[in-house]
């Protein structure tokens, strides 16, 4: 069996990571409002923008 590449298996464990940070357990945490805006809204941008960065960032380092 051939072993899948390093960046491969870290993008996996990402996006795995980013599944259960969307689940409703966790969602359900983030009550209330902050700045007019509802808190499960900033979470699931926040979420989105950290699984977008750390998987640019994943992808980009691919050759160190």
């Amino acid at each position: 069996m051939r072993r899948s590449s390093p960046t491969r298996q870290r993008l996996t464990a990402l996006g795995l990571c980013a599944a259960v940070l969307l689940t409703y357990p966790l969602l359900g945490l983030a009550q209330g409002q902050w700045a007019d805006w509802p808190a499960v809204v900033l979470y699931l941008f926040g979420v989105w923008a950290l699984v977008i960065a750390l998987a640019a960032m994943i992808a980009e380092s691919r050759g160190r």
